[in-house]
């Protein structure tokens, strides 16, 4: 593991989230560039986005910081606080969505990878979600095909990683989210595979 002792992680308050948004959208829009999301970022929907996290009760957004610059962000809050496209697979089942905590993105600069910063994202979001009651924490990944065009050569999905932290496929609970992809005209909905971890 490389030298993490440049780096502080810390959750956010509303206040610093929303002095932060800007530099938290460009980050979300630069890592989501890439494949599997190949994400063509709006800076206004992810001002707005963001916010979100700021208004939703109990939720939290975990920075990385490399000194004074964010190179890093992952957010969590409580499933019922979500839109309804995210509720949508549990509310259908029955599933009382209070017992769950929702993991939206977390997102870090390729740099900084592989120094066990996102193993601290997971560590700090488990935790806020204890603190709020939750019995079960959950989030969705997009799905894409083994043979998609725009696969790198070598691309490693984090499924291992994600198991590795506990949390397992759930059948048939998916999702559709919409965004612009890079070369599309305008957003088309993707499928989403949500994952969850028993607390």
């Amino acid at each position: 593991m490389s030298d993490t002792s440049s780096i502080t992680i810390r959750p956010l308050t509303g206040e610093e989230i929303r002095a932060a948004i800007d530099d938290l959208a460009a980050l979300r829009i630069a890592v989501f560039a890439a494949y599997p999301y190949l994400y063509d970022g709006d800076p206004a929907y992810e001002a707005d986005y963001l916010r979100e996290f700021v208004d939703a009760p109990g939720g939290v957004m975990v920075a990385a910081c490399d000194g004074a610059r964010i190179v890093g962000a992952a957010t969590a809050s409580p499933m019922w606080a979500q839109k309804a496209e995210f509720r949508a697979p549990f509310e259908q089942r029955g599933i009382d969505t209070r017992a769950l905590f929702y993991f939206g993105e977390s997102v870090l600069l390729p740099r900084y990878r592989g120094r066990g910063i996102g193993h601290a994202f997971f560590d700090q979001r488990e935790a806020q979600a204890r603190a709020q009651g939750a019995s079960a924490a959950t989030f969705a990944a997009v799905i894409r095909a083994d043979d998609h065009p725009a696969r790198p050569e070598g691309y490693q999905p984090l499924d291992a990683f994600w198991r590795g932290r506990g949390y397992a496929l759930v059948d048939g609970f998916t999702t559709q989210l919409a965004w612009k992809e890079h070369g599309e005209a305008q957003e088309s909905p993707k499928a989403m595979q949500y994952w969850l971890r028993q607390l």
